[in-house]
């Protein structure tokens, strides 16, 4: 078998793993390591074995391609059991990653050794799982509960060093890892030590509430997923029940996690962030240009957050501003951001100090003329976008990439202010830009197919999900959004209060609903773009004139104390009975009966109109896939992972469902609002799904 081999060095065998990329272990390598661990036990010359793997890296986790495909023998587990009761000492050397499968192959093998710079990590909850080969009753056994508890749960990873001092690896090798695990497999002959089986350590709590006590610390921070909670419960297990028992718990939560829709949707969160990193019809091989330097435009939140991507990156900026003291503010911002940072201990302080070095403030155009990408983060007004786009256009060289971060400008409006339309480019960051992962990269008509596929690439090379989208009003997005913000708005109207409509939201597991967002957003931004576009809303949406009268009056959100809630001095909000009253006077004054909304309502009417949108948008081609779609929300907006993003959700639910509300909406709030996508109903009729179109 090509991808497992088995030699004999001595008295030692090794069983080398190969398969590109990160050793995954598919049934070809299950089935090589399977039938080396027999060649060993029956070669009478050899003594112990060795399981080395080469490339990059350790067996880095399961083969994705056998995804949702029935397993094919051997299983894992058989695997591991096979190696743990091979009577022959079994030694895994670990370099790169030993993650998910390959940790638990490791854990079968009676000793482990680790270059320096090896990681090891169960991180299968991301994906809704848990180990499923005993990962889960090996290592509270040889870690200890807390340790397990934490890795499995968080689905990190740990350094060698770590995993040393937690027992999970015996040694740090020093020097060549071949070498230094051979030298420590004779040493384990030499010195006759006895086979340690992991399954036959205990597994000991610190103390009688440890599990519950654990639960209750990760409760906010994994509200809504169902995995890290079963993860606890078969942790609990290795400690309560005997190995063999708990194995048969361990399995059976993991098929019950396989079978469930969270599982589905975090598989489908997995390899839709690989697949909308490919834009359809562009060649794999299309030239990228080189970006060696950057130029930004504006020291303001978002662009001093765009600097430290490229900062955080290696790539020197120049960061532009008209004002001296807009600089000095901005400058001052990012050096705040990267030293909580370092006293949080998650930077050093000279990394810091580097980055720090390469962003390089100017207030002259001049000095961009030889950055290879300029973005633009000034302020979101056409004519303020255009008299920027055409000076750049006289200073920057030639095969420049011209960028604008615009929320929803159109960019073929913003290219008209150069000769070199096929150069400019959306790219839009969001809010933080320095921590927030989506970038909506938007293509104009004549944007050039290297610049899409250099900004693509520039957005990975950054630590960013990129995405590809077309030319239309607020993009994927915000479009999206706008749909729910104006039905939210109408279900205030109709007889709903922030606080329902915001629980509803929080609970279906968005990090917020969208009156808090706002707050904190700063009503006064929503304010200003309601204003911007008046003339475009109906009659109704002009009327709907709640967030004007809030604005007045000065309520601006966390920022001034107050907005639909009222705020502390920590930011913790209230409902506030003085907006409640001036929104239920605000429907007598229209002339509304206000009536009793249901929670399911809300829901259905704040997510399906954004799924409609969604499905006119693939109609319109400004997306090329619902999977497209889908990324936008999931890292952009905080659509819940354990739901898959909208389209996802839409088919979870099904579109006929989804299509007859839509038409139950139109009765009731008008078809001006709700008519159903020519798409959406196609595939409601035809029994189908936006994955299955």
């Amino acid at each position: 078998m090509s991808e497992v081999t088995f030699s004999k060095e001595g008295n030692i065998g090794i069983i080398f793993v190969n398969n590109p990329p990160v050793n995954a272990l598919s049934q070809a390598v299950r089935a090589g390591l399977q039938f080396g661990v027999e060649q060993g036990i029956a070669d009478k010359d050899v003594e112990a074995m060795v399981i080395l793997c080469g490339g990059n890296t350790f067996i880095a986790g399961a083969d994705i391609r056998e995804f949702g495909k029935p397993g094919l023998p051997p299983a894992l587990p058989d695997v591991v059991y096979m190696m743990e009761d091979s009577p022959k000492p079994m030694i895994a050397a670990l370099h790169g990653t030993a993650l998910g499968g390959g940790l638990e192959i490791a854990l079968s093998c009676h000793f482990r050794i680790a270059v320096l710079t090896a990681k090891v990590g169960l991180p299968e909850v991301k994906l809704g799982l848990l180990p499923g080969a005993g990962g889960t009753q090996r290592l509270p056994r040889i870690a200890g509960v807390k340790a397990a508890l934490d890795m499995i749960t968080s689905g990190d990873p740990i350094t060698a060093q770590e995993a040393k001092d937690r027992g999970i690896v015996d040694e740090i090798a020093e020097g060549d890892l071949k070498t230094a695990a051979l030298d420590f497999a004779k040493r384990v002959v030499a010195e006759k030590r006895p086979l340690r089986k992991v399954r036959e350590m205990v597994a000991k709590v610190d103390s009688p509430t440890q599990f519950e006590d654990f639960a209750k610390s990760i409760a906010r921070k994994k509200r809504g997923f169902i995995t890290p909670f079963k993860c606890i419960e078969a942790i609990r297990a290795s400690v309560e029940l005997p190995f063999d028992e708990g194995m048969k718990k361990e399995r059976k939560i993991f098929e019950e996690l396989r079978q469930g829709t969270q599982s589905g949707a975090q598989r489908h969160v997995f390899f839709a962030e690989r697949e909308v990193a490919k834009i359809p019809g562009l060649p794999a091989d299309t030239t990228i240009r080189d970006i060696k330097t950057v130029g930004i435009l504006g020291a303001g939140t978002m662009g001093g957050g765009i600097a430290m991507c490229f900062a955080n990156a290696g790539i020197p900026v120049k960061l532009l501003d008209m004002k001296q003291e807009f600089l000095d503010r901005g400058l001052g911002v990012i050096k705040k951001n990267y030293s909580n940072t370092v006293a949080k201990g998650n930077l050093k302080q000279e990394v810091m100090d580097q980055r720090m070095s390469l962003i390089t403030p100017t207030l002259s155009y001049d000095d961009l003329k030889d950055v290879d990408l300029v973005i633009e983060a000034v302020f979101e007004e056409m004519a303020i976008k255009k008299d920027v786009f055409g000076k750049l256009d006289q200073v920057c060289k030639p095969g420049a990439i011209l960028a604008s971060n615009t929320s929803y400008l159109n960019i073929d409006e913003i290219a008209t202010a150069t000769k070199r339309p096929e150069d400019v480019v959306g790219m839009h960051f969001f809010s933080p830009a320095n921590v927030m992962r989506l970038l909506e990269n938007v293509r104009g008509a004549k944007t050039a197919d290297d610049v899409k596929a250099t900004v693509m690439k520039v957005g990975k090379k950054i630590g960013k999900v990129p995405v590809m989208v077309g030319v239309c009003d607020g993009f994927v997005g915000n479009r999206m959004l706008g749909k729910r913000t104006r039905e939210c708005g109408f279900l205030l109207e109709e007889g709903a209060l922030p606080a329902q409509i915001d629980k509803v939201i929080y609970d279906f597991g968005f990090p917020m609903g969208p009156y808090a967002m706002s707050d904190m957003a700063g009503l006064d931004v929503g304010w200003r773009n309601r204003k911007a576009k008046f003339d475009q809303l109906t009659k109704r949406e002009q009327d709907n004139n709640i967030l004007d009268k809030i604005c007045e009056m000065g309520r601006y959100g966390q920022k001034t104390g107050s907005g639909f809630y009222k705020y502390d001095d920590k930011r913790n909000a209230t409902p506030d009975p003085f907006i409640e009253e001036l929104i239920v006077k605000h429907s007598e004054e229209r002339g509304i009966t206000r009536r009793v909304i249901t929670d399911e309502e809300i829901l259905e009417r704040a997510l399906y109109i954004m799924i409609n949108e969604g499905a006119k948008i693939l109609e319109e081609g400004i997306a090329a896939r619902p999977v497209d779609i889908d990324v936008v929300y999931l890292y952009g907006y905080g659509f819940p992972a354990y739901h898959g993003g909208p389209m996802y959700y839409a088919d979870t639910v099904g579109l006929k469902k989804i299509y007859d509300a839509i038409l139950k909406y139109q009765d009731l709030v008008g078809a001006e609002y709700w008519t159903p996508s020519p798409l959406l109903e196609k595939l409601a009729q035809e029994g189908k799904g936006f994955y299955s179109m």
